[in-house]
């Protein structure tokens, strides 16, 4: 009998529970789920509500809904399954920081976003497991608000020492090829890695990772 494939919410729910209660797991398989068109579909979603500016085709989302998103998943699932999809290069941007600074941003495409968004949206409950409880940054369900009441709560406790610590000019000086082999990838096709892009001038960067995608390497 053909078991009913699962959808995407209860997938990502089974990988959340099999990594938080077996540490040591390793998880295969997980590129088939990453090509199907439910987690595309999501991945465009997520992608779309975000908004953003086109990257370095000029392609928005308007045009690709006038020419129709089926049509354009459709072709993004069968360069995946493939094997011939190749990232295109980010369209660098740079955003006034202050004091003189300017934070790089590499704004990938929107073809580009949907596949990081996909990876994403199968990674990520892996390693959120991981995650410490008052850890908050850049989590799903996770909110600025629930962290002022974690805060709230520690001084009722009578905690009242505060740590700051940041990482000076992190994502500049991060050495672009460890951003690739940690994330697992490694070898074949280093260049295909969303964080080991060259920008819009064909520059390929010995350090830093441009911020700006799905897949931008956060702390």
């Amino acid at each position: 009998m053909i078991k009913p494939s699962i959808t995407l919410q209860e997938l990502r729910r089974r990988i959340y529970r099999k990594a938080k209660a077996e540490k040591q797991w390793r998880f295969w398989g997980l590129y088939v789920h990453v090509t199907k068109r439910e987690t595309l579909t999501a991945a465009y979603q997520e992608a779309k509500a975000n908004d953003g500016s086109p990257g370095i085709d000029e392609a928005s989302f308007q045009s690709i809904e006038e020419r129709g998103v089926e049509k354009f998943l459709a072709e993004i699932r069968g360069e995946l399954l493939a094997g011939r999809y190749k990232p295109s290069k980010n369209r660098r941007v740079e955003i006034p920081k202050g004091n003189g600074k300017t934070r790089r941003l590499g704004i990938p495409t929107i073809k580009d976003r949907v596949v990081q968004g996909a990876l994403k949206l199968i990674l990520e409950p892996i390693f959120e497991a991981d995650f410490h409880q008052s850890s908050y940054a850049y989590r799903p369900k996770r909110t600025a608000h629930q962290a002022l009441d974690r805060v709230v709560h520690g001084l009722i406790q009578g905690l009242t020492q505060v740590i700051d610590v940041d990482l000076k000019s992190y994502f500049r000086q991060h050495p672009a090829s460890s951003c690739t082999s940690q994330a697992g990838w490694e070898s074949q096709r280093p260049s295909d890695s969303p964080s080991d892009q060259a920008d819009t001038e064909g520059q390929r960067k010995a350090r830093g990772t441009p911020r700006g995608s799905a897949l931008t390497v956060t702390g």
